[in-house]
């Protein structure tokens, strides 16, 4: 799974923003912002990856355990998958 290709993050004055592009704006007008745990996030999966590894990916960065890593990453991937952003 990786982020479509369709979708930019930027870092816009310590704001990390999340924008369409191509046909994408059509179906999302507007943008979403990232907190710096979604900005990791976001950075993970923008190379084909697995849950398992951005799950890894978070232990390492963050101090949490797993468990709680797994459900933020799910919440997360949940929310890709509604705005059309994540491809599996």
């Amino acid at each position: 799974m990786k982020i479509k290709d369709t979708f930019l993050m930027k870092e816009i004055a310590g704001n990390y923003v999340v924008v369409p592009t191509g046909n994408e704006l059509v179906n999302l007008n507007g943008m979403i912002t990232l907190n710096d745990s979604g900005a990791v996030l976001w950075g993970l999966l923008e190379n084909d990856t697995t849950k398992d590894a951005v799950i890894g990916g978070m232990l390492e960065k963050f101090d949490i355990d797993r468990e709680t890593a797994e459900a933020d990453i799910d919440e997360f991937l949940d929310l890709l998958r509604k705005i059309g952003a994540l491809d599996e």
